[in-house]
């Protein structure tokens, strides 16, 4: 027969990161218990005291976060050098039938020079991050473009990433999680195969460095 300990065991893991919440003591354990209860009772068919249920949460061990954790860990130790770049703007568009082409125009103006330029295009809009430097450019190029947003002071950092990334369950997560602690607004992410950029203000980007880089060394 099934029991408490292993219904709340199998609840519990559909959400990983609720694992390690718990390992960290992070969630109050009684209240996770209430949540709980109805489902561990529909499954038992029969009513369940809401201690047993803690004592079941208690003695869970956390498998599952253990690998986890250990993998990402191991991960982010062995990530290559952190490049920052400074004095970035983001701009938003609304997509159009010439956006293309003024991108286009843009990147045919920009190529060669030490300019910084990134680009991702949605179903709707398109996101453009450029050096400062460029504002008058940009802004002449796409003066005939639906602007949505925009926003200047950022700046970013870049990791490299290694091909076992697509291995590692939960990096971004891990990532964003220790920036969000330290209340860090992360302005926009920008992501290739080998690459992840994080946008922030130039006046977080000290911080958010220095997370990164204790993330790297812990």
């Amino acid at each position: 027969m099934i029991t408490i300990g292993e219904i709340a065991k199998q609840l519990i893991r559909k959400t990983p990161f609720l694992e390690e919440a718990l390992t960290d003591d992070l969630i109050n354990i009684s209240s996770l218990a209430r949540k709980l209860k109805p489902q561990i009772e529909e499954s038992l068919h029969k009513e369940v005291q809401e201690g047993a249920i803690i004592m079941a949460i208690k003695r869970m061990t956390p498998e599952y976060h253990q690998k986890v954790d250990f993998g990402l860990k191991h991960f982010v130790n062995n990530l290559g050098d952190f490049i920052v770049q400074s004095g970035l703007m983001h701009y938003t568009f609304e997509n159009s039938n010439t956006l293309a082409l003024r991108q286009r125009d843009l990147i045919s103006h920009i190529a060669g020079d030490q300019i910084y330029y990134s680009a991702s295009r949605g179903i709707f809009e398109t996101t453009v991050v450029v050096s400062n430097s460029t504002t008058d450019l940009v802004e002449k190029i796409f003066i005939n473009e639906k602007l949505i947003f925009q926003k200047y002071s950022l700046s970013s950092v870049t990791l490299r990433l290694s091909l076992k990334r697509k291995e590692t369950t939960g990096f971004y997560y891990y990532i964003l999680k220790e920036l969000a602690m330290e209340k860090i607004n992360v302005e926009e992410l920008i992501s290739t195969t080998n690459e992840f950029t994080i946008l922030v203000s130039d006046k977080d980007i000290d911080r958010a460095f220095s997370v990164l880089m204790r993330l790297k060394k812990t």
